[in-house]
């Protein structure tokens, strides 16, 4: 899969989802560490990348999105040290990864996750 990752999620993140085979890349990396939500979405959009992000107004750019079916993941953790949030994503790409590529948004908590369809609306196998 292919990822982009937000200022909020750990540079060792990107590098486990890489040794992890993903495409994975930072914000950071590219110098884009103040680039505006609407443009990160857009970036993802174009790249084909799912984002990961702790940024609650995600919820809201993708649900304005236009239909576009771009994947997020979104932390809502109180534990954020980076060997937890590896430990949860590990967790959440085995059990969303066809969720994720269809489109669809991932809202990860520290017992349980929820995936949210897209287009907003859609239902779980609904074409």
């Amino acid at each position: 899969m292919r990822f982009l990752a937000d200022m909020g999620v750990s540079i060792r993140v990107v590098e486990w989802l890489r040794n992890n085979g993903h495409d994975a890349k930072h914000l950071r990396e590219e110098g884009l560490h103040r680039m505006p939500n609407g443009e990160i979405f857009a970036k993802a959009t174009h790249e084909n990348r799912i984002i990961i992000i702790f940024d609650l107004d995600f919820g809201e750019i993708v649900a304005l999105s236009k239909g576009e079916k771009t994947s997020v993941i979104l932390f809502r953790l109180q534990n954020t040290r980076t060997s937890h949030l590896i430990h949860r994503l590990s967790t959440v790409l085995k059990d969303t990864a066809n969720a994720l590529e269809g489109g669809a948004v991932v809202v990860v908590e520290e017992a349980r996750h929820r995936v949210r369809y897209l287009p907003p609306g859609k239902k779980q196998g609904a074409e």
